[in-house]
């Protein structure tokens, strides 16, 4: 199979601040397989998670060195595919553009979208939620607003972890809620606190009717959540603390769920691993998103019928998105009805 690989630039409509920092803008990478005169589309985003990231030149170059290793093979090779990924040890956003071009010219060479051909239901899939960065009270009650008036939002995530300490995140919190009365919320910490802080918090936010909350501690500090679990009241999501299907079941005994994303799974194969595994050790799933465009999230899509939770918003705040796929319907993002990914190209975007 023949390999193209093309850098894109997403602009965020609304900049995206989370404990450790803000994001305006990314430059992603849109890769191309083909094979058999059958064109799969992947895209790969740059993320990071406390001192490891993937950027966007980790991504490209990681590329140009595999491409030469997978020309030999067809997209339906990909369990030899896989053992090529483990062997030059191909970084997870990498293996997750390449993974999700190749289901996305599976579904093409057969004429069926994705979560036909897994047998799946579309009308199990449940709302997505869209995310509320930190920032000050007014600001974050502006940004509701704005999504409000932008989407048919059923969910609202909210971003704490304030660099202010948990008094701006109390202060933020109850501005967003007053904004949004009628709206549910979740709580995404992304690692901003100290285990005495969150018993706080997650005791807090249980009273004011918060659904989970997600990452409360930092990456490496996992030993604490058994401690956390045993005083909070709410359920414990995990996303930076777990990469893949191998992370789950030393996690299984602390947290009620983890959040699994693309591009630190690896693609749409270990995804579905992840969801299996989770679901045999008793947790629950949710898919989120990093700066990805509507590709990878049409492809997380797919699986979203096997998920309890879904933030799959990021394509939603873009202002330059130069992909469709999947539509937002009454809070929902739900793939459609055409071959593998769904995902066209739309030419207005440039």
């Amino acid at each position: 199979m023949q390999v193209e690989v093309i850098l894109f630039t997403v602009n965020k409509r609304f900049p995206l601040t989370i404990s450790r920092g803000t994001t305006a803008k990314t430059t992603n990478v849109w890769v191309k397989i083909v094979h058999n005169d059958i064109e799969g589309w992947g895209e790969a985003s740059p993320f990071g998670v406390g001192n490891y990231g993937q950027s966007t030149n980790v991504i490209k170059d990681y590329l140009q060195q595999i491409v030469p290793f997978l020309e030999p093979f067809s997209p339906l090779q990909r369990q030899e595919i896989e053992q090529v990924f483990i062997k030059y040890q191909v970084p997870s956003a990498v293996r997750a553009a390449l993974d999700m071009a190749m289901h996305d010219w599976l579904g093409k060479s057969v004429g069926l979208p994705l979560w036909q051909i897994w047998g799946l239901d579309r009308q199990a899939i449940v709302p997505t939620s869209v995310t509320i960065g930190i920032d000050t009270p007014e600001a974050a009650r502006i940004r509701t607003r704005d999504w409000l008036d932008f989407t048919d939002v059923r969910l609202l995530k909210v971003k704490l972890g304030s660099p202010q300490g948990i008094e701006a995140d109390k202060k933020m919190l109850l501005a967003v809620q007053q904004e949004a009365p009628a709206q549910e919320f979740f709580v995404d910490a992304n690692g901003g606190w100290s285990l005495s802080d969150a018993v706080e918090m997650c005791n807090w936010l249980a009273d004011l009717g918060i659904k989970y909350i997600e990452q409360p501690l930092v990456r490496g500090r996992e030993e604490d959540l058994i401690k956390l679990k045993e005083k909070s009241p709410l359920p414990i999501f995990v996303d930076e603390s777990c990469f893949n299907s191998k992370d789950i079941p030393r996690l299984a005994s602390y947290v009620d769920g983890i959040n699994i994303k693309l591009m630190k799974s690896g693609g749409l194969t270990e995804a579905l691993r992840m969801v299996h595994t989770a679901k045999a050790c008793g947790l629950q799933v949710m898919f989120g998103c990093y700066s990805d465009s509507t590709l990878s999230n049409t492809a997380a899509a797919q699986l979203a019928p096997l998920a309890d939770y879904l933030d799959l918003d990021s394509h939603l705040n873009l202002s330059d998105d130069p992909f469709t796929g999947a539509l937002l319907k009454e809070g929902r993002v739900l793939p459609n009805d055409l071959p593998g990914l769904g995902v066209k190209y739309s030419a207005s975007a440039t």
